[in-house]
């Protein structure tokens, strides 16, 4: 049997685990949280199925909202990074790589990882903050939730990236 499900179910599980037990306890000046159960998100193949990088995506949330008392806001953002992701990547990939390339710095290159890392950061955490807030009458606190919680998790993500390439 293929040891990729057993890897994504084990990565699902860390970092999961991560999320409820340790990064949601972390809130830096009332403004960055660590959202790091993305990169679950941001590591699926390039070949890999649609609808299994959205159900993977989905239950992600899903766990997420349940540990984090946010009734279906993880879920949602999650589900909508898991559409755009297969997009996002296509951009940020060389056109001369394998069909099943997994994104990683080394096989993307640390400028084009780090770029991928941002922008799949900033899409989830504007999603997930903009139906937290549901709206607006408090925009300078949604952008400073934005900003420093893109800020670290960016960072964190590539701390974890730069750990496990070696």
């Amino acid at each position: 049997m293929d040891t990729s499900i057993f890897r994504h179910f084990f990565t699902f599980v860390i970092l999961c685990l991560a999320q409820a037990l340790v990064l949601n306890h972390i809130n830096l000046y009332g403004c960055a949280t660590p959202l790091m159960y993305i990169y679950f998100i941001m590591l699926f193949r390039r070949g890999f199925p649609r609808w299994a990088v959205l159900l993977w995506s989905f239950f992600m949330g899903l766990c997420i909202d349940v540990f984090s008392n946010t009734p279906g806001v993880a879920a949602a953002s999650a589900t909508f990074l898991g559409f755009l992701q297969p997009y996002l990547l296509e951009i940020f990939t060389p056109r001369e790589s394998p069909e099943d390339l997994l994104p990683t710095m080394r096989s993307l290159g640390t400028v084009r990882f780090i770029n991928y890392t941002i922008i799949c950061t900033l899409v989830y955490i504007l999603v997930f903050f903009s139906i937290e807030a549901f709206n607006f009458f408090n925009w300078q606190q949604w952008l400073l939730n934005i900003g420093g919680s893109t800020l670290l998790t960016a960072v964190l993500i590539l701390v974890v990236e730069n750990v496990r390439k070696r």
